[in-house]
């Protein structure tokens, strides 16, 4: 019995020996691949902001499907993107992604929560929305009250909310994507750690620079309204502008 015992024992060590060579002979870059591979993304509002960010992710090497309330418009978007677009309604979009990107009028959100609520759940939610008085209405004075993030975890319910892309417009992100030197800072808050690392390799996937501010209530450090809105800014440049550490 100790025989076999000793002789099964060597044989996984043989196995383990002979998986560790084949991974080791493969070349760096496979293993690199191995280890990064493309992520699926549900957009829900492929207006400027989705679409302009949706468009960096898949030339990253994501698969992304875009939606709003337009499909036609969705389906020309990803045809003139080519491979890894693909266009859905918002239902298909939130099913579709193991990462959801929403960037829709904010006033949006709570409906949205609901309707989409099975699909969201448990799901990295990357939230861009704005809470914007002139055009939302009073939920969104009461949204900026509570602070963005916030209130945007409470629409969401269910998912793993980071705010991210929401500070500055969609042509500096496409413009300034991948640029030389130093990158566009773009701030991110949450409170869910995972998901904080997931938005920090989008936001580097798509060309610019994360600057975590902290958790969800510190959102509102960057919300509509704020002296940094609106304003593009480096890294360094928008942690100063915070008060963070370099």
């Amino acid at each position: 019995m100790k025989r076999n015992d000793a002789m099964q024992s060597s044989r996984r060590r043989l196995l383990q020996s002979a998986a560790g060579l084949v991974l080791a002979a493969l070349p760096l870059g496979t293993r690199a691949a191995e280890a990064r591979k493309g992520l699926r993304i549900g957009v829900i509002g492929s207006g400027r902001v989705g679409g302009t960010v949706g468009t960096l992710w898949v030339k990253a090497g994501h698969e992304v499907m875009f939606s709003s309330l337009d499909l036609e418009h969705d389906r020309k978007l990803a045809a003139s993107i080519g491979p890894g677009a693909h266009a859905g309604t918002p239902k298909e979009a939130a099913a579709f992604g193991e990462v959801l990107f929403f960037a829709v009028p904010y006033s949006a959100l709570p409906g949205l929560g609901r309707d989409l609520a099975p699909e969201i759940k448990g799901k990295i939610a990357l939230d861009a929305s704005n809470p914007i008085p002139r055009r939302d209405g009073d939920m969104a004075k009461e949204a900026l009250a509570k602070g963005g993030g916030i209130a945007s975890q409470g629409f969401l319910a269910g998912a793993r909310v980071v705010r991210a892309y929401n500070e500055v417009s969609y042509v500096r992100m496409r413009e300034d994507a991948h640029r030389a030197g130093e990158r566009l800072g773009i701030p991110i808050a949450g409170d869910d750690a995972e998901a904080m690392k997931t938005a920090v390799r989008l936001v580097r996937d798509a060309g610019h620079e994360p600057v975590i501010v902290g958790g969800l209530a510190r959102a509102r450090e960057f919300d509509f309204g704020t002296p940094v809105f609106g304003k593009p800014m480096t890294a360094a440049e928008l942690r100063q502008a915070l008060g963070l550490k370099p």
